[in-house]
């Protein structure tokens, strides 16, 4: 989408896509602080046109296809979520259709990259395979000159695995082996690593990861030579054998949320215990209306068309969106907002990094947290990497 005809009716309205319930139901409570927190902000500095932004009541719901309907029914223009991949086939199916503008906070599968959305469908967070290029990066620092992967059966698994063994070559890296294995079934996955005596052993699992990383303890290529992908990050503590992952390192997508961000959001909901996709889901609200800000139109093909420009990201291979003045780098909706006054093309940045969207509605920046395991099998941050995407789309 380039452009839009003015369609909306003057009111914006937001709805928020929760989806989590048994154990991953924490999730939701920081979506819906961050959710409310950005509308406050943006009301604060005058709401859309003049009038306050309306944060549409929530429901938990796993029927994704239910709770679209029924925000296409209330008249939302944009809708924050889904949370879980899995759902969002079904909620971009029934909102795209219904011209209402979807930005998931969380959503990772890379398969969504290329999902058919006619444009309505972004993500504020990185797909699974950005993650490669910091896996590899991670081996290279620490003077490996070899690697080998394993990874669990799976599309996550399988996409990240090849990911990973691309970047590999990229940085220099040679890739020795790539093994699958599924979840209890390792030993075998693990012993073909042995094989090739790689100098680092990234291990790209969920479900499986802890039988995983106990076959290569067992095999010997456990400890610093291991690097773990997102999903394999857990408190493992005493799950393990004592020292098990002594200097392993692991990384987790996103950055850490500021104190004065974690301040305003307990403002919010003073019982919050977790932060998880908070800067994310603030970020997909801000964007949403800096979109309609831009286009002084709150329709959601609208919204869609102008999200790509206010993100400073770009449709084509290059340069500046077609048409648009130059960016202007803005941290906040009321910055942004005295940008467009100017006359000047706002370049939202926020509180999970840079956030430039490409022609798939991808982030082209991805931020990680790098952890480092002490001998008590649990994880401290030690520091940060970034990847940039280099694909481009005409």
């Amino acid at each position: 989408m380039s452009s839009a005809d003015a369609s909306g009716d003057g009111i914006l309205r937001i709805g928020l896509m929760l989806d989590n319930t048994g154990p991953q139901n924490f999730l939701n409570a920081p979506q819906l602080a961050a959710a409310k927190l950005a509308v406050q902000d943006i009301n604060a500095a005058g709401g859309h046109k003049g009038k306050p932004v309306e944060l549409l009541p929530e429901t938990i719901s796993t029927d994704t296809a239910a709770q679209a309907r029924a925000l296409a029914a209330a008249k939302a223009d944009v809708v924050i979520g889904p949370t879980d991949s899995s759902h969002a086939p079904a909620a971009i199916d029934v909102l795209a259709n219904a011209k209402v503008a979807v930005i998931s906070p969380a959503n990772s599968a890379a398969a969504l990259s290329n999902y058919k959305s006619n444009g309505y469908y972004f993500r504020t967070s990185a797909s699974d395979v950005a993650q490669a290029s910091v896996l590899a990066k991670l081996a290279k620092d620490a003077g490996a000159k070899t690697v080998a992967v394993l990874h669990e059966e799976g599309g996550y698994g399988k996409e990240v695995a090849a990911a990973v063994a691309d970047a590999a070559k990229q940085s220099g890296l040679d890739a020795v082996a790539d093994a699958q294995f599924t979840p209890g079934q390792a030993q075998q996955a693990a012993a073909a690593a042995k094989a090739v005596n790689p100098d680092a052993v990234v291990l790209v699992a969920r479900e499986g990861a802890q039988g995983a990383i106990a076959e290569l303890n067992n095999a010997g290529l456990a400890g610093k030579k291991l690097i773990l992908s997102d999903e394999a990050v857990s408190r493992y503590g005493s799950g393990l054998g004592a020292q098990a992952l002594d200097g392993t390192r692991a990384i987790l997508p996103g950055v850490f949320p500021s104190a004065a961000f974690q301040a305003d959001l307990v403002g919010v909901d003073p019982g919050l215990k977790d932060m998880v996709f908070a800067a994310e889901t603030y970020d997909a609200v801000i964007l949403a209306a800096l979109a309609a800000a831009a286009a002084q139109d709150d329709a959601g093909t609208t919204i869609a068309a102008s999200l790509v420009a206010v993100s400073g990201g770009t449709n084509s291979a290059g340069g500046q969106p077609a048409g648009q003045p130059a960016g202007k780098a803005c941290t906040s909706y009321k910055d942004c907002v005295d940008a467009l006054r100017a006359g000047q093309r706002p370049d939202y940045d926020g509180q999970s990094g840079r956030l430039n969207f490409d022609a798939h509605g991808d982030i082209t920046e991805a931020n990680y947290m790098v952890y480092t395991y002490g001998a008590d099998n649990l994880a401290t941050m030690t520091g940060t990497e970034t990847a940039t995407s280099s694909r481009t789309v005409g």
